[in-house]
């Protein structure tokens, strides 16, 4: 069966997705896909039988492997929400049948996999966008064009704050790389899109309190930007209130703050971001043009998640 991007495109309006993953991401994923008149989710890829069966109610084809799900369907790309560690796999699977794909970050565990996920795609002549959703936050779009405006003047420094309502399974943190990794490289990728900075080498200070098997439960990095300013990143897994992701930008003209994922509010945030994205993958594909992260973008906030896991590290 021939999978090359445009073909079911041609047919019908839809820019048709298959899905890779059903777990929290990749459900998440579909509830906000559904909403949608050009973008559509035509299957999903779980091996896990029990999450197949919660999708019953949804409408959508499953299937067992990918391998299954390209020999029953026609698709314009894939949607990667499996875990962390069979990002390369799926891309490199993904590359081969000629299908464009949005993969969830990291998009690899480590510098070295994401490496290999750009000359996979590379070679292949395909296309591969990462999903920081931040980028589709039009209040963070906003930010970004003022400080390229200048308006802010002089960046002194960028201070970030993501905090999960509570830590995940276990399970899911042993495969994670970490909550440098897992959490850190929304906000460092956040960074470099805001301010077109790069990170300089970085310092951590970690908490006791609530390790898992040796992951901390909050993470605060500092660096220093190769244009002069500065960054802050503050995670944690305890927040009962609820998921919380701010931003504050301070600079020699103007500061701006911005609490843009709040728990009452979050979610419809999180979905709304979510949507914009799929729909600027779909229109990348069709017309080579789209704003989202690259592979590229995925490598360089892996780099920092490893410097900073180096730090910590040599401070134990």
């Amino acid at each position: 069966m021939d999978h090359r991007p445009g073909q079911s495109a041609a047919r019908d309006d839809r820019f048709r997705l298959g899905l890779v993953g059903a777990g929290r991401m990749g459900r998440t994923h579909l509830d906000a896909i559904k909403t949608l008149h050009g973008v559509s989710v035509e299957a999903v890829a779980e091996p896990r039988e029990e999450a197949r069966a919660a999708l019953v109610h949804d409408g959508v084809r499953t299937f067992e492997s990918l391998e299954e799900m390209l020999g029953h369907c026609e698709l314009d790309g894939l949607l990667v929400a499996a875990p962390t560690g069979v990002h390369l796999e799926t891309v490199r699977r993904a590359m081969a049948a000629g299908l464009p794909v949005l993969c969830e970050k990291p998009c690899g565990l480590t510098v070295a996999e994401a490496t290999e996920c750009a000359k996979v795609t590379e070679e292949a002549g395909g296309t591969l966008q990462v999903a920081y959703w931040r980028r589709f936050v039009p209040r963070l779009q906003e930010l970004r064009a003022r400080i390229a405006r200048g308006e802010l003047g002089d960046i002194l420094a960028v201070d970030c704050q993501q905090w999960d309502a509570s830590p995940p399974p276990v399970e899911f943190r042993a495969g994670s790389g970490g909550i440098l990794v897992d959490m850190g490289v929304h906000e460092f990728d956040q960074v470099r899109w805001l301010t077109g900075q790069e990170f300089g080498p970085v310092k951590v200070a970690v908490s006791r309190v609530g390790a898992s098997a040796g992951d901390p439960d909050c993470a605060q990095i500092v660096a220093e930007l190769d244009g002069g300013s500065t960054a802050a990143v503050s995670l944690g897994r305890w927040h009962p209130a609820g998921d919380s992701c701010k931003v504050e930008v301070f600079g020699t003209r103007a500061t701006e703050s911005i609490w843009f994922l709040e728990p009452v509010t979050g979610d419809a945030v999180f979905l709304e971001a979510l949507r914009r994205q799929v729909e600027d993958f779909a229109r990348s594909v069709s017309s080579g043009e789209g704003s989202g992260a690259t592979v590229t973008d995925a490598v360089e906030a892996l780099k920092v998640a490893e410097m900073a896991g180096e730090a910590v590290s040599e401070a134990s």
